[in-house]
């Protein structure tokens, strides 16, 4: 253990975890046989236009299409058009890349293909509110969410009745084509019909369910929006539609998959790795205290795991946003929590960021933690804990010199966290 420095370490487990997500590899087992008639490429999410271009990597007959990804560098693409807009709150610019979609799928036949290539972030990408609804309804209901504390999966089920895309409706528009998704999940558990809140994938949620989310997670949403759930126009169809009867859908690359990658990396190197979960949710900051918990444990009394051993996990933890918000995303307010419960601790090391290469609306991952990362924060800036409670950890670690900085990775699997004790 000797010879490996700890960040360095760290970052390598986290390249491989998102190379294990890499979308050409991911997706060359899943590709499905050439139709007699047009194939259509549609998608949606933070890795479409990674997922596009491997795509046109690999298919060898005719194709169109048209993806929406974020704002930001996208990969070039040559037949396929890469449209972009806002995450995490939607803009005018999603609603142009809605009907982008629902325009590419329209009057196709049996004989046609779609394949529609989806990955996290997507519902934010692609607002598309029904009638009697503005993007302004869509961009509250938004909002709502992400400061609920809501787990992604509730998020999702409230998304997916107030939209003309998600909850299976775009698959439903493509009708009678046939449709297959390649999905990158970024839920835990792994359910693609929660990933971007499922444009091509219908589950059985109601909408009764999305209004007790809504009540249950105290949800501030406009009059006509809990209106708009309370109709008949808010049901989402059915998996068991005929109109999916030809429908298929692969998961190709998650967070299961990249956690396993990067234990195999650490024994590699001569560490042994243990996988705690890829389904962990909650408060971030809870989440924090529990590694830091746990991390304590081996560090100092050698249970439940002997020493040199890095603990890997995954999922999507969540923050409940407060009038007082700062900068910095779940992971980096995980790791500011984990790092006040590990004050003066010598021997540990941790790395906590999300596989996208941006952890919230900053150019930031994550951030590196260790024993001294408190002391760190004080010195250069103020008390740590001020910053947790106003949900500022980017400017917490940006004082301390401590941020992960990647950049964008073109996957996305959530939540990547790695604990070296030594």
């Amino acid at each position: 253990m000797s010879v490996i420095a700890p960040r360095p370490f760290l970052v390598s487990l986290f390249q491989t975890a998102v190379r294990a997500a890499d979308t050409l590899e991911a997706m060359r087992a899943h590709l499905p046989a050439k139709p007699k008639g047009r194939t259509i490429v549609i998608g949606a999410g933070k890795a479409a236009s990674q997922m596009a271009a491997s795509f046109e990597a690999l298919w060898d007959g005719t194709y169109d299409g048209v993806v929406v990804a974020r704002h930001g560098p996208v990969e070039k693409t040559h037949r396929i058009k890469v449209l972009q807009s806002a995450h995490p709150v939607p803009d005018d610019a999603g609603l142009v890349g809605s009907e982008a979609l629902l325009d590419a799928v329209k009057g196709l036949t049996e004989d046609d293909l779609v394949i529609a290539l989806i990955s996290g972030g997507g519902s934010a990408l692609l607002p598309a509110p029904p009638e009697g609804l503005t993007l302004a309804d869509e961009i509250a209901v938004n909002r709502a969410l992400l400061a609920s504390g809501a787990p992604i999966s509730a998020m999702n089920t409230v998304r997916k009745h107030v939209s003309r895309i998600k909850g299976g409706r775009l698959a439903k528009a493509a009708f009678p084509a046939r449709v297959v998704s390649l999905v990158v999940s970024d839920v835990p558990g792994d359910n693609p019909a929660f990933v971007a809140s499922g444009p091509t994938v219908p589950d059985e949620s109601s909408a009764d369910e999305a209004l007790r989310i809504v009540s249950d997670y105290r949800m501030a949403l406009p009059d006509n929006v809990i209106k708009y759930l309370r109709s008949e126009f808010a049901a989402a169809p059915a998996p068991d539609d005929p109109v999916f009867a030809r429908h298929a859908v692969h998961v190709i690359a998650s967070a299961r998959v990249s956690l396993e990658a990067a234990a195999a990396e650490a024994k590699r190197q001569g560490i042994d790795a243990v996988i705690l979960s890829d389904q962990i949710e909650g408060e971030a900051r809870d989440i924090g205290k529990m590694h830091a918990a746990l991390a304590r444990e081996v560090a100092l009394r050698g249970r439940p795991f002997t020493k040199p051993v890095v603990i890997l996990s995954g999922g999507e933890t969540t923050v409940t946003i407060t009038d007082t918000c700062g900068k910095g995303g779940r992971n980096s307010e995980m790791l500011l929590s984990f790092a006040l419960d590990i004050e003066g601790v010598e021997g540990i090391d941790a790395l906590a960021a999300d596989t996208d290469g941006i952890d919230g609306s900053e150019d930031n991952a994550g951030a590196f933690a260790d024993g001294g990362s408190a002391a760190r924060i004080r010195k250069a800036a103020s008390d740590p804990r001020s910053f947790l409670a106003r949900h500022d950890a980017w400017s917490a670690f940006h004082a301390a010199q401590d941020l992960f900085v990647p950049g964008p990775t073109g996957t996305n699997v959530n939540d990547f966290r790695a604990i070296l004790i030594r």
